[in-house]
């Protein structure tokens, strides 16, 4: 083997023998070989096909081996073996304290969420007190995660922080992120709770939704992720339906939520037929996002 190529197909035998599973941002055994390969050589993978005659090192074959070998003997995922995973084309700093960053949602960001509130029609809030809307340049961004402040959360590679470093990096990285000017914060709680009665204009959310049975079929590869991440209860559906229930009380009237759920399209909708869902569909799947403007939340009766 001397080219890259010699060792993504290399890769790609010893992956397909091995029967791994791909979940954590490559989706192929291809695509995964491609990315541990630029790992092993600093390379972006966008960079692959650029460099993909190109000869390697003696030292540098060995690191590719090594990782090679790593994910084949430990199933874990590959983010985990280089601590970095790409968002939209962002790196992100990951390891073991924190799921990897996946979501079909990261497609959806650039589609037009006052189109989808028109075609959905209504809101999951009501109250006079919010009167129009006004425009800022200044986007206030605030994040809630549910484990601990001392948790890893998933952040550019660029602005790689650790918790005690949360209020100064946060903004920079999601500046970075969205191109936003950015008013931002980063708290751990319980869903809504550390919010008290502010409201948003935007909630977004991949909360854990995969059911008791789909936890007990969870690969290998899933299975060294934090099970805080995924577990969702008996029908998978137990912080989406609370979600839902709370999530009015903190959009404003031309706000709405995004939230990905998953395989649970046809229990939510029957467990909240009143409320006009709009399902977004993006490359690699139909039904697991909806987006829903701001009506008043009810539970179902």
């Amino acid at each position: 083997m001397l080219t890259l190529l010699d060792f993504v197909r290399y890769a790609v035998s010893r992956f397909v023998e091995a029967k791994l599973v791909f979940a954590h941002g490559t989706t192929d055994p291809m695509a995964e070989a491609a990315f541990l390969v630029c790992e092993a050589l600093h390379l972006h993978p966008d960079q692959f096909e650029t460099f993909a005659a190109a000869r390697v090192t003696a030292a540098e074959a060995e690191r590719i081996l090594e990782l090679i070998a790593r994910r084949v003997s430990t199933r874990q995922p590959a983010a985990y073996l280089v601590n970095k995973i790409y968002m939209r084309g962002l790196p992100f700093y990951v390891d073991e304290r924190t799921i990897v960053p996946r979501s079909f949602i990261g497609e959806l960001l650039g589609f037009s969420i006052s189109a989808a509130t028109t075609e959905a029609g209504g809101s999951l809030i009501h109250d006079p007190r919010y009167g129009r809307k006004r425009a800022r340049p200044l986007h206030r961004l605030r994040a809630v995660l549910r484990s601990s402040p001392a948790g890893v959360f998933p952040m550019p590679q660029s602005t790689r922080w650790t918790f005690r470093r949360t209020r100064s990096r946060w903004p920079r990285a999601m500046s970075e992120i969205t191109g936003w000017r950015t008013a931002s914060r980063c708290t751990s709680g319980d869903l809504f709770a550390p919010l008290g009665d502010s409201r948003y204009d935007l909630i977004i959310s991949n909360p854990p939704y995969v059911d008791a049975q789909g936890m007990a079929d969870l690969p290998r590869e899933c299975r060294a992720e934090p099970k805080l991440a995924f577990d969702g209860g008996a029908d998978g559906l137990d912080v989406v339906r609370r979600i839902l229930d709370e999530a009015g009380q903190h959009l404003t009237p031309q706000g709405g939520l995004l939230c990905e759920i998953g395989r649970g399209r046809e229990l939510l909708e029957a467990a909240y037929p009143q409320l006009p869902l709009l399902w977004l569909d993006t490359e690699d799947s139909e039904g697991e996002v909806f987006w829903i403007g701001a009506i008043r939340s009810r539970k179902p009766s």
